[in-house]
């Protein structure tokens, strides 16, 4: 009998629910919960992006084959199941926008056109606008076949024009009409008797259309939209893996379609037109609103004045320690610290590689980087550290999704500068998120790490739940160093032979293997009549063998809390999982944070990294955790997830109020 597993595309559905009914709830700001539907929104993108195309492949496998997904926890219906999920869910997203976030705008004097025509009294503004700044960027393509076949561009808006010639209403023309990317979404019109008005960018269009047409009527005009298969497989890149990923990047927006959202209100004749014009299937037709692209809500324009519209602004914490000290890398030599984000500043973080740059006495510098901030100060500084002459040497990864361009532009100038640049082991990813600095006083070298369960962004870290540990500790900045070195090889891990961590847990190397005798170690003791506890914080859990485990540790009677932010495959409330709880936060932050804390019959051993229980993490990537060895610092961890696991609800901001008292 196999492992009870939950069916991973439903599980992470389930995730993007949980913030859908973000949107809905009344306790949330007002234009708080509209970025919830625009979260939603740009998760069901990337939904569609990325895992859909593995969806629509397994099930024609599945059709020839019943059988070929036993072992994956799918069937021939997860298709349907999917399908239907989404429909739900979009279908509930509907009735909050309409029925409350919409109403809710119009109590604080804000009217979004939505599903109605313009009203005469903004027509002139739209027009100027139309005439003087929407125009120029709209590119009209004719499907009669007189033109080159269009192309869709991946993830963009569109409408569907039907036209019919003034001198000839028994002939129809159709008509794809760009709706530019690189104007604003929406439009701030003039207030009415004190209302204020905002307009999509659609809607203008629309009202303006006849512009572009003289001779015809415009008889239809429907919204479509075309989601692309953005996976790359990038396992055999060889050679200049920079030009090749460059390369990969650009066929990316040329992929197969996995979706064509319509307006269900499009004929079914055009609407089978369409689709042989694109090429898309029948299970590639997705029904939606007039409107597509509603991540862009995070834009909607908020007019001066409104009260009690978005969160509180919260100030950083500020650690103690750090504050006090005039030069941080000699305070980690001394102690072990702890920063919480984004409850306490990220500037810490950027203070580290500014000092180190700056030091005279560091001669090397080591990072990992995965998702580089787009206006990043940390890649600013290891350009000014070799400009400085100090050997700094970086590990990017080309292969983080979405973020390759972005990387890749950061990899050039960074090289430029003189910094060593390693990239992407064939097969395999680096998420780990590492630094190094060594400093040279004398005949002695100083080692002083940083290592973080998220990425080092600063842009992302002011909305990501993560933590950061600054270390000096001999043993473990050894050890760091030994895995630098291997980056360096570019080999595969099971060819590399000098590498024997005793403190870190290295995905490819010994991860697997401790977690797996962590748990171990709690069912022996449960067995000797001692208790047995375990607590994870991660975002992910799908690994087959570590669910294997701990559904093993549940039934020797291990008691096991597992705080999972997205996917989780663990089947809660069978046999197998009686003395396992499972818990989710959705709320102001991103839960991004990975922890492990083991009971160990009261001695409590914790460990924090970049690490997820998926299959990718932990055979695919080379992935870092690192035991938290300092009491203080063990305990303010505990202590965090403590809070989240009493009241999930309520978790961010009594975390707030704990990190603001930390000494």
């Amino acid at each position: 009998m196999g492992v009870p597993l939950y069916n991973r595309d439903l599980s992470w559905l389930s995730f993007n629910y949980r913030v859908l009914l973000m949107a809905a709830d009344q306790q949330v700001p007002l234009y708080e919960r509209i970025k919830f539907l625009s979260i939603f929104s740009s998760n069901l993108d990337e939904f569609f992006r990325v895992r859909m195309p593995a969806i629509l492949t397994i099930n024609r496998v599945l059709e020839n084959d019943p059988a070929a997904g036993e072992n994956e926890s799918i069937s021939s219906d997860t298709l349907q199941q999917v399908l239907q999920e989404i429909n739900r869910q979009q279908q509930e997203y509907g009735q909050i926008f309409t029925g409350s976030v919409l109403p809710d705008l119009r109590t604080h004097g804000v009217q979004l056109y939505y599903n109605q025509p313009l009203q005469p009294a903004h027509l002139a503004f739209t027009k100027y606008y139309f005439l003087t700044t929407v125009l120029a960027y709209l590119q009209p393509v004719w499907l009669n076949g007189k033109h080159k076949k269009l192309f869709l561009e991946n993830n963009q808006l569109y409408l569907a024009v039907t036209l019919v010639p003034e001198n000839n209403t028994s002939i129809q023309e159709f008509v794809i009409v760009n709706i530019p990317a690189d104007l604003p979404r929406f439009q701030q019109l003039p207030s009415l008797e004190g209302v204020h008005y905002i307009a999509f960018l659609d809607d203008i269009i629309r009202a303006h259309l006849s512009y572009l047409f003289p001779g015809y009527t415009v008889e239809s005009c429907h919204s479509v939209k075309l989601t692309r298969n953005a996976e790359m497989d990038m396992d055999e890149v060889k050679g200049d893996i920079l030009e090749e990923v460059e390369t990969l990047i650009r066929k990316r927006e040329l992929g197969v379609p996995t979706r064509f959202l319509y307006d269900a209100a499009i004929s079914r004749s055009l609407l089978h037109f369409l689709a042989i014009q694109f090429d898309v299937q029948d299970d590639e037709q997705v029904m939606g609103g007039r409107y597509h692209n509603l991540k862009d809500l995070a834009s909607l324009p908020a007019p001066a004045g409104l009260l009690h519209v978005d969160y509180p602004k919260v100030i950083p914490a500020e650690n103690k320690a750090i504050v006090a000290t005039d030069r941080l890398l000699d305070l980690v030599l001394q102690q072990d610290l702890l920063v919480h984000l984004p409850y306490q500043r990220y500037d810490y973080i950027l203070r580290f590689f500014n000092e180190a740059a700056a030091d005279p006495d560091v001669a090397e510098i080591y990072v990992t980087l995965y998702r580089i901030a787009s206006g990043s100060q940390i890649a600013q500084a290891l350009i000014s550290a070799a400009k400085n002459g100090k050997k700094v040497t970086v590990f990017v990864e080309l292969k983080a999704r979405f973020d390759e361009a972005n990387n890749i532009r950061w990899a050039k100038k960074m090289k430029d500068a003189g910094v060593k640049l390693i990239y992407s082991i064939p097969g395999m990813k680096v998420h780990a998120k590492t630094a190094l600095v060594k400093r040279n006083r004398g005949y002695q070298w100083d080692y002083c790490g940083l290592i973080a369960t998220g990425n080092f962004n600063e842009s992302t870290a002011r909305f990501y739940t993560d933590h950061v540990l600054f270390t000096g500790h001999k043993d473990i900045t050894r050890e760091m160093e030994l895995l630098f070195l291997y980056l360096q090889s570019r080999e595969q891990p099971a060819g590399y032979q000098f590498l024997q961590f005793q403190h870190l847990l290295v995905a490819q190397f010994n991860m697997t293997e401790r977690f797996t005798g962590l748990i171990d170690r709690e069912i022996v003791h449960v067995k000797e009549g001692k208790p047995g506890r375990i607590i994870i914080k991660i975002n992910n859990l799908q690994e087959r063998g570590m669910i294997s485990k701990l559904y093993e540790a549940s039934q020797a009677g291990v008691q096991i809390d597992l705080i999972v932010r997205s996917i989780n495959c663990l089947v809660p409330d069978i046999a197998e999982s009686k003395n396992i709880r499972i818990i989710r936060i959705v709320d102001r932050y991103l839960e991004h944070a990975r922890v492990f804390i083991f009971h160990n019959n009261n001695q409590e051993e914790v460990y924090m990294g970049s690490a997820d229980w998926m299959n990718r993490n932990l055979h695919r990537r080379i992935e870092v955790c690192v035991p938290v060895y300092d009491p203080a610092l063990q305990q303010q961890l505990k202590d965090i997830v403590r809070l989240q696991l009493q009241d999930p609800a309520k978790a961010q901001l009594a975390i707030q109020q704990y990190v603001q008292n930390i000494v």
